[in-house]
């Protein structure tokens, strides 16, 4: 069970590519493929769970010299975010109508890419499954063929190719200094390892994250991939592929360098204050939805980077919750951001309410635990900026929501698919039901938490 997760998507992605995406029944092939991988991570979620977690080498080679697979709450809880996005992506451009004949299958290697990367228990597969990602994402970024989108494939290739090289870097020095590349490995030999190289090592890999995240100062290409792709692969972009800049942080930072992560957790609350209050100033002062979104991107991993710096138990079950929960929000906001009907303006409201921190909205149980972070620690400028970034994000997002929905729809827009807009709401509706019944929620990422060291269950 712990491959066929991963395997699903890759061979269902070897047919589907063989096919025409642009036809209805190609996409529902691959939505069946994509909802089978879903339903086999859950049902390993729930295995180990329940019995711990599980690893394997593959290929029957001896630990630390074959490919190390690795099952735990943490890469599962990721896994099955990022799948669930994608699956509802996928399903949201199938009824709008695929473009071009490819897309069904990039949506099915970004999901084999992602669910390895999450999976895997060795440093250089992590960077290999990490390229399959990117791969997909490059073309992806792409769709449509119009100018703007060549434009932001473009931007966003050469961008993240600069991080692809940092990380290959990084993860070159990490078997100079350990020997090894096995994370198990690297975990044991890391204390052992003078001070400046690993700094050194841990600077370029958490750069090559931070790049893949948008972080302030890295969020140059953010905006303008944003708004110059369709909905469907914005959401994808901000709702599963930027997880693995927050599970890279959170799985090299807080288990194979946590205590370089201790000696720049300063660095990175600095860096998370920066990019909550400067994306939040830029989305109030924008015009389009696009880049009221792409900046609202920015401002909310920087809650992510302050939970992680500040560390302990609290401050990765915060910032787990608040991944899982921002994914889930601009997934929403995105599929939502070009449609019409009153299903979606319901959805577009819940999801801004999510964002701004408003119960009963799931976005509220995020701030809330950033808030008890900051109260608990007695870090009163966190709870400040929580309540400051919290009442800003409210002014943007409903300053959108009024141009976007109370003015009169212009006569020439499309109508709006149906199914469509019931994947929008399906969404928003799960945003409030989890945050009515947050307990499951919290205590996946209290789980999740657990996997990394020094962090009690």
């Amino acid at each position: 069970m712990m491959l066929l997760a991963l395997a699903i998507p890759w061979f269902g992605g070897i047919v589907v590519a063989l096919l025409d995406g642009r036809k209805r029944r190609t996409g529902l092939v691959a939505i069946a493929v994509l909802a089978a991988s879903f339903i086999a991570s859950i049902v390993n979620g729930i295995a180990i769970y329940r019995h711990g977690a599980q690893e394997m080498v593959a290929g029957g080679w001896e630990a630390g010299v074959g490919i190390t697979l690795r099952l735990d709450t943490l890469g599962v809880a990721f896994t099955v975010l990022s799948l669930g996005v994608l699956l509802a992506a996928l399903a949201f451009e199938v009824a709008n109508g695929v473009q071009t004949r490819v897309f069904p299958a990039l949506v099915l290697l970004m999901a084999t890419g992602l669910t390895g990367l999450f999976l895997t228990g060795d440093a250089f597969n992590f960077y290999v499954f990490f390229e399959i990602s990117m791969i997909a994402a490059y073309v992806m970024t792409s769709y449509g063929g119009q100018p703007r989108q060549l434009r932001a494939s473009f931007i966003f290739a050469v961008v993240n190719l600069i991080g692809s090289v940092l990380f290959v870097i990084g993860i070159a020095a990490v078997y100079h200094i350990t020997g090894r590349l096995d994370m198990a490995g690297i975990r044991d030999q890391m204390p052992l390892v003078s001070t400046s190289p690993a700094i050194l090592t841990a600077t370029i890999i958490f750069v090559a994250f931070s790049i893949k995240l948008g972080l302030f100062p890295f969020h140059f290409w953010l905006p303008p991939v944003y708004t110059g792709t369709t909905p469907a692969v914005a959401a994808i972009l901000s709702g599963a592929l930027a997880n693995i800049g927050t599970y890279g942080i959170l799985r090299f930072g807080g288990d194979l360098f946590p205590r370089e992560l201790a000696r720049g957790g300063n660095v990175l609350l600095i860096l998370g204050s920066l990019s909550i209050v400067y994306g939040a100033l830029q989305a109030i002062s924008r015009g389009s939805a696009g880049e009221v979104l792409a900046y609202s991107a920015i401002g909310q991993v920087g809650y992510i980077l302050i939970a992680i710096g500040i560390g302990g138990r609290a401050g990765f079950v915060a910032a787990i919750l608040y991944a899982i929960i921002n994914s889930l929000n601009k997934t929403a906001l995105f599929f939502a951001m070009n449609l019409r009907g009153w299903i979606v303006s319901a959805a577009f409201a819940i999801g801004a309410f999510s964002v701004a921190g408003v119960p009963p909205a799931l976005g509220f149980f995020a701030k809330l635990a950033l808030f008890r972070l900051g109260a608990n620690e007695r870090d009163w400028w966190v709870v400040a900026l929580v309540f400051i970034g919290g009442a800003m994000s409210f002014i943007y997002m409903f300053q959108l929501y009024g141009w976007r929905f109370l003015k009169p729809a212009d006569g020439d827009e499309t109508p709006t698919p149906l199914v469509a807009q019931l994947i929008t709401g399906a969404v928003a509706l799960a945003l409030v039901a989890l945050g009515v019944w947050p307990e499951p929620l919290l205590a996946l990422s209290q789980h999740a938490a657990s996997v990394l060291p020094g962090v009690a269950p």
